[in-house]
């Protein structure tokens, strides 16, 4: 089995078998922040802390990406002739934020405003080791 890395370090907790997002939380107004940063663009602060948000969420809204994104910097498949569509969307963190991810579904009829989602990881690419390259995105909640 090939050895399974992180698209970018410290976006999400890695390896683990419960993931979670790394973010920011500012100290002085609350407000969270994804990825991570030191200063809250809500109040101008630079009092912000690291933390893991919540794993769970609901789909704000969404589309479908039909064609391949451009590379760099996506690192996926950008051939026309093999690239699967994939659903992009926000998720709303409760009480925390939305973060724009990559969905595990891809249809119109599969995706619903308001269902229930979960962070996942989900297999991107191999790298030039011959690693797999995973990123995070959000799936239906069981």
């Amino acid at each position: 089995m090939a050895n399974q890395v992180p698209v970018e370090e410290g976006l999400f907790t890695w390896p683990s078998d419960s993931p979670r997002l790394l973010g920011s939380r500012c100290v002085d107004c609350g407000n969270h922040m994804f990825p991570r940063q030191d200063d809250c663009p809500k109040c101008a602060g630079n009092n912000t802390q690291d933390v893991e948000l919540k794993n769970k969420g609901t789909l704000w809204t969404w589309t479908i990406q039909g064609y391949p994104p451009k590379s760099p910097p996506y690192v996926g498949d950008v051939d026309p002739k093999t690239f699967e569509p994939f659903g992009v969307g926000y998720v709303e963190l409760e009480d925390e934020l939305k973060v724009e991810a990559r969905l595990t579904l891809n249809t119109p009829e599969q995706l619903k405003i308001g269902m229930d989602l979960e962070l996942v990881m989900i297999p991107l690419c191999t790298n030039k080791d011959g690693d797999e390259v995973v990123t995070f995105g959000f799936g239906p909640a069981d």
